[in-house]
C-alpha cells in the first residue's frame, strides 16, 4: 500500500510539472509573438501530442516567428525551408555526399533534422518533394541509399500555406494532409495589441530576446506524460461515435479516418494535460474536434458553390452535436 502510494504521488508530481512545462512555453512564447490563446494552446498541444501543425493564413502574420520563438523557448534546433517548385526531396532530407579527401560517401543531413521545422508554402514543393516528408513525418526517420537516419526528437514540423494563391502551387494530398495533427490560421491581432507589436519591434527582434525555459529532454519527458494521461473506455467509444457521423453526412465524400481518431485522442489527451488532469474528458475532444477533424474532410461534389472550409466545419459540428457525450 506504501509503494502504491509512492508510486501515486510520483505519477502526480510528473503530471504537474509536465504541465508547468507546458504553461512556461507557452508564456515565453507569448512574448515575442502575438498570437490567439486557443491558438498557441493549439501549437502546445502539439508539442505535447508529439504532432505536427498545418497553419494556412496570409503572409506577414507571424508565423515564422512562432516557429523561431517555439525552438528557442524549449532550446531546439530550428530549420527552415522555403518551398519552390524546383525544391528536391534531397533538398529538405539531406544526401550522400563524395568525400574526396577520404575518398568516401558521407550523409550530410537536411533541415529535417532540426527539433522545429518550418516547411514555408508546403504546397509550392512538387509532389515528389511533399512525398519525401511523408516518412519524416510519420516515421521519425529518413532513408536515403537504403540507409535509416533517425531524427531529433522533439520533432515538430509548422507548415504553412497561403489560402488566396494557387497558381503553380500542389496541393496536399490527403494522405500527406492526414499527417498533420491540426490545422490552424493565425490571424490578425487586435489593434491594440498589433499597435504595441509595432512598439515592440522597434527595439529589434523580440525572438532573439527570448530566455530558453525548457530543453529537448524536457519535451520529451513532457510527450511521454502525456501519452500517460488516461482515456475512459467511454471516451475511446465517443471518439468513435465522432468520426462514424462525419462518414455518414452526405456532405462529404470522405469522413474522419482512424488515424484521425488517433490523433484527436491523443490530442485530448495532450490537453488534459496542460490543465493538469491525468484523465481526458470529452470537453477536450469538443474543444480540438474543428482543428484536428475538420481539414481531414473531402467535401462531396454535391458541395460546389459552398466553400470547402464552411462546409468541413460544418460538418465537425453536426458530428459533435449529435453525438451524447457518456
Amino acid at each position: 500500500m506504501e509503494r502504491s502510494g509512492r508510486l501515486e504521488r510520483a505519477a502526480a508530481a510528473d503530471l504537474q510539472a509536465a504541465a508547468g512545462l507546458a504553461r512556461r512555453v507557452a508564456a515565453n512564447v507569448a512574448r515575442a509573438v502575438e498570437v490567439r490563446d486557443e491558438v498557441l494552446e493549439q501549437v502546445v498541444i502539439s508539442l505535447a501530442a508529439d504532432g505536427h501543425v498545418l497553419i494556412e493564413d496570409y503572409p506577414g502574420v507571424g508565423k515564422t516567428a512562432l516557429a523561431r520563438a517555439l525552438a528557442r523557448s524549449i532550446g531546439g534546433q530550428f530549420a527552415r525551408v522555403q518551398c519552390t517548385p524546383d525544391l528536391l526531396p534531397a533538398d529538405i532530407v539531406g544526401a550522400n555526399v563524395y568525400n574526396q579527401r577520404e575518398q568516401r560517401f558521407e550523409f550530410r543531413p537536411g533541415p529535417v533534422f532540426a527539433n522545429v521545422v518550418l516547411v514555408d508554402e508546403v504546397n509550392r514543393a512538387s509532389p515528389k518533394t511533399q512525398s519525401g516528408l511523408l516518412e519524416c513525418m510519420q516515421e521519425r526517420h529518413v532513408t536515403v541509399d537504403v540507409h535509416t537516419h533517425e531524427l531529433a526528437r522533439p520533432f515538430l514540423v509548422l507548415a504553412t500555406q497561403n489560402p488566396i494563391e494557387y497558381e503553380g502551387t500542389y496541393p496536399l494530398p490527403e494522405a500527406q494532409v492526414d499527417r498533420f495533427l491540426v490545422r490552424l490560421s493565425l490571424g490578425y491581432p487586435e489593434r491594440e495589441a498589433e499597435a504595441a507589436m509595432l512598439a515592440a519591434h522597434e527595439a529589434g527582434d523580440r525572438v532573439l530576446e527570448l530566455e530558453t525555459v525548457a530543453s529537448p529532454t524536457d519535451v520529451v519527458a513532457l510527450q511521454d506524460t502525456a501519452t500517460r494521461v488516461l482515456a475512459s473506455e467511454a471516451l475511446r467509444d465517443y471518439v468513435v461515435a465522432v468520426l462514424a457521423h462525419t462518414r455518414a453526412d452526405p456532405r462529404v465524400e470522405l469522413g474522419a479516418s482512424p488515424r484521425a481518431g488517433l490523433m484527436l485522442l491523443r490530442a485530448a489527451k495532450a490537453r488534459a494535460l496542460l490543465e493538469g488532469r491525468d484523465h481526458a474528458l470529452p470537453d477536450d475532444v469538443q474543444a480540438l474536434a474543428q482543428p484536428v477533424l475538420a481539414h481531414r474532410l473531402l467535401p462531396a461534389p454535391e458541395t460546389v458553390g459552398v466553400p470547402a472550409d464552411e462546409t468541413r466545419r460544418a460538418v465537425v459540428d453536426a458530428a459533435i452535436e449529435a453525438t451524447p457525450a457518456l
